[in-house]
């Protein structure tokens, strides 16, 4: 039972950070830098992500690793396993879908457009990583709250 709960809880973890950053990206440090010019907007926006993605990393990484593992030992795989648990398993599987494009497309596009000052083209990108972002975020909000509620789903 305890390697269960170590597996929750890093689950829990990996979530925490990773749909928490998102939230504090969109909806506060987004409306904050607002007001800043391009280039220091722009340079705020790839410190950010330069420090926020490695931990995106860190919480795919554990998220995949304990929800697999959780499938078998906890529920007794995905046939045995409680619909919300194959939804929230699906929705999670989208939500790295989304983040790995946005880490090798977008972001390394803006990454790269910022180092060369290059302003309008890391606008553009910048663009496309909210845009994935305005997607992955009520996904993650959604995929918290099933894992939450779902045991006590009729």
């Amino acid at each position: 039972m305890l390697t269960i709960s170590l597996a929750l809880a890093l689950h829990i973890f990996g979530a925490v950070v990773w749909v928490g950053g998102m939230f504090a990206a969109y909806l506060c440090l987004r409306p904050a830098a607002r007001g800043l010019e391009a280039p220091q907007r722009l340079t705020l926006w790839r410190g950010f992500f330069a420090r926020f993605f490695p931990w995106v990393w860190v919480s795919v990484i554990l998220l995949l690793a304990s929800g697999f593992w959780m499938i078998p030992a906890a529920f007794g795989g995905f046939a045995g396993a409680a619909p919300y648990v194959n939804l929230m398993m699906a929705l999670g599987l989208v939500m790295v879908a989304l983040y790995a494009w946005l880490f090798h497309g977008p972001w390394l596009k803006f990454k790269r457009a910022v180092d060369d000052k290059d302003w309008t083209t890391a606008g553009a990108h910048l663009e496309r990583i909210r845009k994935i972002i305005l997607v992955n975020l009520p996904l993650g909000i959604l995929v918290v709250i099933i894992g939450g509620t779902g045991r006590y789903w009729p």
